[in-house]
């Protein structure tokens, strides 16, 4: 997404983790980008891991974690 941290206010649509992957990429084309491939990118709410069913909500922390490689 080309940045380390980004605050943003919801739309009143996004209640779940899942609701913000479907949202974000209307952002920009980095967000975009980012989020093409979401079953490789792994999501945390307050520092937790989190599924697509999870809540969001106002002040939560989230992390978007892309794929890695490694050896």
């Amino acid at each position: 997404m080309g940045r380390a941290q980004e605050e943003l206010d919801l739309p009143a649509m996004v209640r779940t983790v899942a609701d913000l992957l479907d949202y974000l990429p209307s952002r920009g084309p980095g967000h975009e980008a980012a989020l093409r491939n979401r079953k490789s990118v792994r999501c945390s709410v307050n520092q937790e891991f989190a599924e697509p069913g999870t809540l969001v909500s106002p002040g939560d922390e989230i992390g978007l974690f892309p794929p890695v490689t490694g050896g």
